[in-house]
């Protein structure tokens, strides 16, 4: 399939495919620390740098520890805990999600999340969400593929640490009508030769929809590339500081980092043209004075 057949998936206003601008995700995901105001700023940072969204994570802790890891001792912040207490700690419930829901509308950017688990879509159901993330670690979940394609929203699956087989029974329970797949390497932070940019149009090619891309490496200009490689949707970790607490925290960018990033994807934007060859009014006065 040509990538001018692939047809755009519309997430509220903003239709993501090839000839739109890319949709750019600046994902928090629980780099909040389970801080409302925390959770502000990096909405707002990610508003001023210009992302068209903010990804959160919902997860019901009793469904997603598994019972061998919930007594487990961790050093937090907020003290000694058991990792069960950790992750009640830092999960957002419905007055938090009320309050993003309100902050986001205000600020003009979408939100929509990562459910891990069924209820937890059934509870982001209830904010009737741009749209539901599918996260790598969930790819082989198929309750919750199927919960999630039973919403009728537009879907962005996320393809790290999955083989093709895997990718493609998912695709097959979700179908493609309304789907971004976003090509990821599931490490944190990912080195430069892990990244495989070029599954983005290997995806692009196997399943005729938009394709994306999920980065956690360091830096921006691998993440760049991407949009030339046809990638209509972008999607980084927020941080204000890399240096925080968190597991994601390393692998994410900083506001200045993310004005940077959507900045430069704007810029290859315009400079990747249509690809048929013209001279440009700029070029004539130029071309008068040195052709023969």
């Amino acid at each position: 399939m040509s990538v001018d057949d692939i047809q755009p998936v519309r997430i509220a206003d903003r239709p993501v495919g090839p000839g739109h601008p890319t949709y750019v995700i600046a994902e928090i995901g629980v780099n909040h620390n389970g801080e409302m105001e925390l959770a502000k700023k990096l909405i707002d940072a990610a508003a001023v740098a210009g992302c068209d969204a903010v990804k959160f994570q919902k997860r019901t802790p009793e469904i997603c520890v598994p019972e061998h890891q919930r007594e487990r001792i961790r050093e937090t912040p907020w003290g000694t805990m058991t990792y069960m207490e950790y992750k009640e700690r830092i999960e957002f419930g419905r007055p938090e999600f009320e309050e993003i829901d309100r902050y986001c509308r205000d600020k003009g950017i979408h939100w929509f999340a990562s459910p891990w688990d069924v209820p937890s879509v059934d509870f982001l159901e209830e904010f009737e969400p741009v749209c539901h993330k599918v996260a790598s670690a969930s790819l082989t979940d198929e309750a919750l593929l199927t919960r999630i394609a039973d919403t009728g929203r537009p879907v962005i699956l996320s393809t790290g640490m999955s083989t093709m087989d895997e990718i493609r029974n998912a695709v097959s329970i979700l179908g493609t009508a309304q789907l971004i797949v976003t090509h990821c390497t599931s490490a944190y932070p990912c080195p430069p030769d892990e990244l495989n940019l070029r599954m983005v149009e290997t995806l692009a090619s196997e399943f005729g929809c938009p394709i994306g891309y999920s980065g956690h490496e360091v830096g921006l200009q691998t993440t760049v590339a991407t949009v030339v490689l046809g990638a209509c949707l972008v999607e980084r970790h927020i941080t204000l500081d890399r240096a925080m607490w968190g597991s994601d925290q390393s692998a994410s960018v900083e506001p200045w980092g993310f004005m940077r990033l959507v900045r430069d994807i704007r810029v290859v934007e315009r400079a990747l043209g249509d690809g048929e060859k013209r001279i440009y009014d700029s070029e004539l006065p130029i071309r008068e004075r040195l052709r023969r």
